[in-house]
């Protein structure tokens, strides 16, 4: 596919297309579509939400949504202490979770300005994982014996199936 000068908006349908070719499938056959809802870039999120909507819509299958740290989190396999997925939201703020190493919610998501005293709580009494574009520049500012940062990490796709598949089967639709 050529890349060069197209939007994200221009692209993804053909993606869509692209995808469901590749495993010889047709939006016929799918019996639900999940997105990302945030938290994220406003442009992005109204984009493919956009675009899940009205695929829902015109082929009458239910909407699933799944919170972008709750897929975050999915990434994070770890047998001791607490995961914290972080998306950047710019300058020192961040939005944030808080999940326990089986990826159960501890705290919902929350924006937050990030200082050196953030996160101290938890850190004083457990192992902390931090991840996600948001976790970069607090690795400058937290600065604890507890805390750990994971690189790399961004909401995927493939995290999103096992929370999707559980919404679905407990119809846990928009």
């Amino acid at each position: 596919m050529n890349t060069g000068g197209y939007s994200h908006a221009e692209k993804l349908h053909p993606f869509i297309q692209d995808c469901l070719s590749d495993v010889h499938l047709s939006i016929k056959d799918i019996d639900a579509i999940a997105v990302g809802k945030g938290p994220g870039s406003y442009t992005g999120l109204r984009i493919w939400v956009s675009a899940a909507k009205g695929l829902c819509f015109s082929n009458d299958v239910p909407l699933i949504s799944i919170n972008s740290l709750e897929i975050l989190a999915k990434s994070c396999d770890i047998n001791d202490g607490i995961i914290v997925p972080m998306i950047d939201a710019r300058r020192m703020e961040v939005y944030s979770a808080i999940f326990d190493q089986n990826h159960s919610w501890i705290r919902q998501t929350e924006a937050e300005i990030i200082d050196e005293h953030s996160f101290s709580n938890l850190l004083d009494h457990h192992k902390v994982h931090f991840l996600g574009d948001g976790a970069e520049k607090c690795k400058e500012v937290i600065k604890h014996s507890n805390a750990t940062f994971i690189k790399d990490t961004f909401p995927s796709a493939k995290n999103m199936i096992t929370i999707a598949y559980e919404k679905y089967l407990d119809k846990d639709f928009e």
